[in-house]
């Protein structure tokens, strides 16, 4: 642990806090601080002037990210005949009915993302408790209810994230791997930018995004300059 501390102080010491960076320079410290010896997970922290306890300001979806998220993802499908096939020939991991339904009911959750057809959800609703403290209940405004399921699986296999503001209006989103070029990473947060601003509240009062920062998994947070929306890969 004690080592751990070291590093992340010595990372911590290149960050100033007191400036906002430009998207590319925020990444390019980011892949030179990460202090951990696995691909770190890039993340962006996005906190935004919404009030989530209004319906009509909950900020919620998902997008396909240009480059992935760097992250396997295993995708399970509530589905049967020609959709439980077509899920199968897409990539799903696992996929089933009843038999899917009763796994999780015992504890078998061995999967990161799920679709069901929407016939499927009524079996899947017995589960909702299972499913939704965990963020993996399928849900028609994500897609993942949906008779398509051989595509939403490669999407989700390509690298679709969700993002969702929570009570303090906070999203919390991949981005990539420390791994990734910075060009890579600066795509994946400027189409992850691009969608939070298209998908604004009309009832939201004042400034939208309030604040942005960017880190790895075990690495000192970055502060964005939110205004910088366009030109990205330019300081």
């Amino acid at each position: 642990m004690a080592q751990h501390g070291k590093n992340y102080r010595n990372a911590n010491e290149k960050v100033d806090s007191s400036r906002l960076y430009t998207p590319k320079e925020a990444m390019t410290l980011i892949k030179e601080v990460a202090p951990a010896k696995f691909d770190e997970t890039v993340e962006a922290t996005l906190r935004l002037g919404i009030d989530t306890r209004k319906a009509d300001q909950n900020v919620r979806g998902s997008i396909s990210l240009p480059h992935g998220t760097g992250k396997s993802v295993r995708v399970a499908v509530f589905a049967e005949g020609e959709q439980a096939r077509a899920a199968e020939a897409a990539g799903a991991d696992i996929v089933g009915s009843d038999d899917l339904v009763a796994q999780i009911q015992a504890g078998n959750i061995d999967f990161d993302a799920a679709i069901a057809t929407p016939p499927m959800m009524a079996k899947v609703g017995r589960i909702g408790k299972i499913l939704g403290p965990r963020g993996l209940m399928p849900n028609p405004k994500l897609g993942t209810v949906t008779m398509d399921v051989a595509k939403m699986v490669g999407e989700l296999k390509a690298g679709r994230v969700e993002y969702r503001a929570d009570r303090y209006g906070i999203c919390h989103v991949p981005v990539g791997k420390v791994s990734f070029d910075m060009e890579k990473l600066v795509e994946n947060y400027g189409a992850l930018l691009a969608e939070i601003l298209r998908v604004k509240p009309a009832t939201a009062k004042g400034k939208y995004i309030k604040s942005i920062s960017i880190s790895s998994t075990m690495g000192p947070g970055v502060k964005v300059d939110p205004s910088k929306t366009r030109d990205l890969l330019e300081d």
